[in-house]
């Protein structure tokens, strides 16, 4: 399995990660960069969606509702909470391109438990996490304490120049709740300025899976398993949109043995 996947263009669906593709069962993503005017639409079959206005504006609708004119940023390290809309299986959505926009489209397994709905940027605010280079920002777009879809667990980080993120190194690639739960992930990545880059590392414990990865502006990694933090250099800013999702809409993970300590002296 490849974990780095790169932009296939910069215009048009740049990624088309599905779960076939992926190697996996539950995660899909999709992106789309789009002009003004143009539009794309598609059915989400048998998987519910949550389309995230990463930057730019578009009118986006669906078979059971019409979002409107949707979309604040028009760039994403503006930092304001993001745009969002949440599609269920067995329907199809469209977007409208109102400037140049980046749309990403996030899905999962559909069971019908919730219907078409706006997510932000009402109910979103961005939190600190961490302390020290440790501190990052986060936008809970669809975490667990919004129920509001089947299966997705969705939500943006922003990590300042020099810090890291994703970290203690954590997994959750065990069906074994509460104690952890199995949730699939991708790990889309901006960087500010553009041609920054960061550094993502993705590795078991026993060393079966380790695999380092300089990432740049666009770039997805796909965390299948194990442990991932990222990091970020001196100058250049990081954000990355997380998506998650397996058999169960819980967020249960553990830290990596080794480095747990620093999780445990933060909590003091």
């Amino acid at each position: 399995m490849t974990l780095l996947r790169k932009p296939t263009g910069i215009t048009g669906k740049v990624h088309d990660i599905t779960p076939e593709s992926a190697g996996w069962g539950y995660v899909g993503f999709g992106l789309y960069r789009l002009k003004p005017g143009e539009e794309v639409t598609e059915a989400t079959g048998d998987r519910e969606v949550i389309l995230v206005l990463v930057e730019g504006k578009a009118a986006l609708s669906c078979d059971t509702m019409d979002f409107g004119e949707m979309g604040q940023r028009m760039n994403v390290f503006e930092k304001a909470p993001p745009h969002c809309a949440y599609v269920p299986n067995g329907e199809s959505w469209r977007a409208r391109a109102l400037t140049d926009c980046t749309l990403a489209v996030c899905s999962a397994p559909g069971h019908g438990g919730h219907p078409a709905q706006r997510l932000g940027p009402d109910g979103i605010e961005l939190t600190p996490r961490g302390k020290g280079t440790n501190t990052r920002y986060i936008n809970n777009i669809a975490m667990e304490g919004r129920d509001v879809a089947d299966s997705l667990l969705v939500t943006e980080v922003f990590t300042p120049p020099g810090h890291w993120s994703s970290y203690p190194p954590h997994r959750h690639d065990e069906d074994n709740f509460p104690a952890m739960t199995y949730l699939e992930e991708t790990y889309y990545h901006r960087l500010n300025p553009a041609q920054g880059y960061g550094h993502q590392r993705v590795f078991t414990e026993d060393g079966s899976l380790d695999e380092t990865m300089s990432v740049s502006s666009h770039d997805v990694v796909l965390v299948p398993r194990g442990h991932h933090p990222c990091g970020v250099p001196y100058g250049y800013e990081m954000y990355y949109l997380n998506v998650m999702a397996g058999p169960l809409r819980k967020w249960r993970f553990k830290n990596h043995p080794d480095h747990d300590w620093i999780a445990q002296r933060d909590a003091d």
